[in-house]
């Protein structure tokens, strides 16, 4: 007799199943993706343009990096002008590496800027069991808005550092300090006294938060640093621990769990592509899938909202808002729906669907022309109907379309990540196995490990990225298709 366990098991087990062929059935009916001479000079005057940002709205003594700017240049208005965050400092790094690649930065200058933002990391930013503040003063690393360790954040800060030591794997000294950096995060600790579960943080005085990664989201970087982790591991098992919710919307299945960017983050470094893991899960495809659901969303809401979505134009994620920073759902309203659009919610999807997403960013170029497309690049929002366009780019933002188009044009993100040991190690642990006959190579076998792990926000009265716990099925906007969620399961 079947347990009501086994029962819930091969039921996901099923419906994962249904989401893989109808996946492969799309990934194998799009075009071959060639990107064309027009395309990849648009792509790259925007990706030089992002590299600025990381560049000069950054310290040169810290190497944190601003959470947020004038879209023009300086500091931004407001309480978060001289506010690092700690995930745009991994975005940073990474960027000077693209940077350097493409002359657009001196590699001398590029190689400079990296040693100095990891001597300050490994010997004087405050950590607390390897993991950093979520926000900091940009100049002196010091706590702001009462942030806490950040597991997440972290993990994102790590995917730079790891990135930066292969890129200049010639500097031994650079090398080093990515080691001492990461090999001192204890993952464990994280755990918080759970068996598989990491913590979103720690604070001073109050202990560990609540809130564990327990659902899909931004997560699966974080994961795979701490199990692949030579210091301070935590078992293979916690793959499997968080739940994978089912989501349909028009002809698109995938597992979710929030806005469009936490299916974005963690694959900006790690390289899904032709692998699935025991619950067959191909998170790349999965990825593309929710991209063009959101597409679908998008289109469905041109009736209501005619002056922001049309066929092109598309793109709702967490961003700012006439109103502040909202966290604008994938397929459901997290926040209501009010015509914003957000270009990284196109922009960092170009390594999933170059087709739409070029297609989108071009669209709101050529339509809305230096009203959204600056110096460093896309400003973050803007919400036609209420003619209010955004003075400000955010860091977090710029990194995801900067880190997806670079992966798209050259690979290059995927390739100087994944030469660290660590995540294919991971991969292999937790069962992500290649795909046969996939027409994409997967990453190489691992050697003996190295370097690791990175944390997430809670949400906070700046840009903090939204929580990716599990939803319900998604609210229904007036004018739009129902979506609908299968219950989450744990495999």
């Amino acid at each position: 007799m079947p347990t009501r366990s086994t029962t819930k098991a091969v039921a996901c087990l099923a419906s994962c199943a249904l989401i893989t062929s109808l996946t492969a059935a799309i990934a194998n009916s799009e075009p071959p993706r060639v990107i064309s001479p027009q395309d990849r000079t648009f792509l790259e005057d925007l990706e030089r343009r992002s590299v600025l940002y990381f560049w000069v709205e950054s310290d040169p003594a810290t190497g944190l990096v601003l959470d947020r700017a004038n879209a023009d240049g300086g500091r931004a208005n407001g309480p978060s002008r001289d506010i690092a965050s700690l995930a745009a400092t991994g975005f940073g790094l990474t960027a000077i590496c693209i940077g350097a690649e493409h002359g657009w930065i001196p590699r001398d200058q590029a190689q400079k800027r990296v040693r100095a933002t990891l001597e300050f990391l490994a010997s004087k930013a405050y950590q607390e069991h390897g993991w950093f503040f979520h926000w900091m003063d940009v100049s002196t690393g010091d706590r702001k808005w009462d942030s806490e360790m950040s597991s997440i954040d972290t993990s994102f800060l790590l995917a730079g550092v790891m990135t930066a030591a292969q890129y200049f794997s010639n500097d031994s000294g650079i090398s080093k300090l990515a080691k001492q950096i990461y090999d001192r995060v204890d993952f464990a600790w994280m755990l918080g006294g759970d068996p598989h579960l990491l913590s979103h943080g720690w604070v001073r005085g109050k202990g560990f938060l609540k809130y564990k990664w327990d659902a899909y989201s931004e997560l699966p970087l974080l994961y795979l640093l701490a199990i692949g982790s030579s210091t301070h591991p935590i078992s293979p098992d916690s793959w499997y621990a968080w739940e994978r919710p089912i989501y349909s919307y028009g002809p698109n299945h995938f597992i979710s769990g929030g806005p469009l960017f936490t299916h974005q983050y963690s694959q900006a470094w790690v390289d899904f592509r032709a692998r699935r893991d025991r619950g067959f899960v191909d998170f790349f495809q999965n990825s593309a899938t929710a991209t063009h659901a959101n597409q679908l969303y998008c289109r469905n809401l041109a009736e209501m909202f005619p002056l922001s979505f049309g066929p092109d134009i598309w793109g709702i994620t967490a961003s700012d808002s006439p109103k502040g920073y909202k966290i604008y759902g994938e397929i459901q309203q997290t926040e209501a729906v009010d015509g914003t659009v957000a270009p990284c919610a196109a922009g960092g999807s170009l390594m999933f669907t170059p087709d739409i997403s070029i297609a989108a960013l071009r669209a709101i170029r050529d339509r809305f022309q230096d009203r959204v497309y600056r110096p460093y690049g896309f400003i973050d929002a803007f919400n036609p109907a209420q003619n209010w366009f955004d003075t400000d780019v955010i860091g977090i933002d710029v990194g995801i379309t900067l880190l997806s188009a670079e992966n798209l044009l050259t690979g290059n993100v995927w390739r100087w990540f994944m030469a660290n040991p660590t995540v294919p190690r991971a991969m292999d642990l937790v069962g992500l196995v290649g795909r046969q006959n996939s027409g994409v190579p997967s990453p190489p076998k691992a050697k003996p490990l190295r370097s690791r792990s990175l944390p997430t926000p809670p949400l906070t009265p700046a840009s903090a990225p939204a929580k990716g716990t599990r939803s319900p099925a998604p609210a229904r906007p007036r004018g739009t298709a129902p979506a609908s969620a299968d219950p989450a399961a744990r495999y």
